[in-house]
C-alpha cells in the first residue's frame, strides 16, 4: 500500500480536477481512501474494514434515493421465464411503475393474446415479499400459467391498464454514419427490428406522402406496422436495430390500431 500521505493527497487532487473537467462537483464529491483487498483480509486499520464502512456511509449520505413511480398502474416488462417444480412459472424483470401485491389479478400483455393470471408470490434477492414496487428487480410467481404461455418481451400489468397494438405513428431519428448508424438511405417499406423494452419486433416503415427516402441523420414522422402486437402507449420509446446494431431511435406519437 502507498505510505506516502502526500502522494495520496496528490492523487485525490487529480481525481477532483478530472471530475471538474467533466462538469461534476469535484470539490464536493466525497473521496474515500481504502483497500477492498485489505478489508476482505480482515485488516482493521484505517485503510481496511473501516474504509469500506466509510464508503457505504458516504454512498448513503451523498447519493439521493431516486424517486420511484409508485403512483402509476403496475407494469413490468418480462426479461426471463423460469419453471420451478412444485411452484409453477416465475417471470423476472424490473418493475417499471406501480406496485404489485401477492394475490392481485394481473394480465400478461403483448405478442400473444392477452391472458389473465394471479400473482401468488414476489421474490427479490431470495427474500419473499408481500409486494414489489417500481424500481425493484423481482421474480413474480404466476398461478396456473405454463412455461410456454409467457415469453420475454411481454409485460405484466394490472387488468385493463394497457393494451397490445401493432400500428402507430412515431417520431424517429436515424443515426448518421459518424454516430455508428447506416451509411445509406432507406425507402418506403424498410423493415428493421424495433426494440421495445426487452425484445425486438420486426416492423415495416411507411413514409409520409411526398417523401421518397430517409437519409442517415434525419428526423422524420413515420407510420410503423409491427408483425406482432406489443403492449404500448403514447410516449413509449424504442430503438431501431439492424442485426443487433442500433441505427435509430424513436417514440410512439399516437396509436392507430
Amino acid at each position: 500500500m502507498v505510505d506516502d500521505a502526500e502522494l495520496i493527497e496528490l492523487v485525490e487532487m487529480e481525481i477532483r480536477e478530472l471530475l471538474d473537467m467533466y462538469e461534476f462537483p469535484g470539490d464536493d464529491t466525497p473521496i474515500i481512501v481504502g483497500s477492498a483487498l485489505k478489508a476482505l483480509e480482515g485488516d482493521t486499520s484505517e485503510i481496511g474494514v473501516p474504509s469500506v464502512i466509510r464508503l457505504v456511509d458516504a454512498l448513503d449520505s451523498y447519493i439521493p434515493l431516486p424517486e420511484r413511480a409508485v403512483d402509476g398502474a403496475f407494469l413490468m416488462p418480462i426479461e426471463d421465464v423460469f419453471s420451478i417444480s412444485g411452484r409453477g412459472t416465475v417471470v423476472t424483470g424490473r418493475i417499471e411503475r406501480g406496485i404489485v401485491k401477492v394475490g392481485q389479478e394481473i394480465e400478461i400483455v403483448g405478442i400473444k393474446p392477452t391472458v389473465s393470471t394471479t400473482c401468488t408470490g414476489v421474490e427479490m434477492f431470495r427474500k419473499l415479499l408481500d409486494q414489489g414496487q417500481a424500481g425493484d428487480n423481482v421474480g413474480i410467481l404466476l398461478r396456473g400459467t405454463k412455461r410456454d404461455d409467457v415469453e420475454r418481451g411481454q409485460v405484466l400489468a394490472h387488468k385493463g391498464t394497457i393494451k397490445p397494438h401493432s400500428y402507430f405513428n412515431s417520431e424517429i431519428y436515424i443515426l448518421s454514419k459518424d454516430e455508428g448508424g447506416r451509411h445509406t438511405p432507406f425507402f418506403n417499406g424498410y423493415r428493421p427490428q424495433f426494440y421495445f423494452r426487452t425484445t425486438d419486433v420486426t416492423g415495416a416503415v411507411e413514409l409520409p406522402e411526398g417523401v421518397e427516402m430517409v437519409m442517415p441523420g434525419d428526423n422524420i414522422s413515420v407510420k410503423v406496422k409491427l408483425i406482432s402486437p406489443i403492449a404500448m402507449e403514447d410516449g413509449l420509446r424504442f430503438a431501431i436495430r439492424e442485426g443487433g446494431r442500433t441505427v435509430g431511435a424513436g417514440v410512439v406519437a399516437s396509436i392507430l390500431e
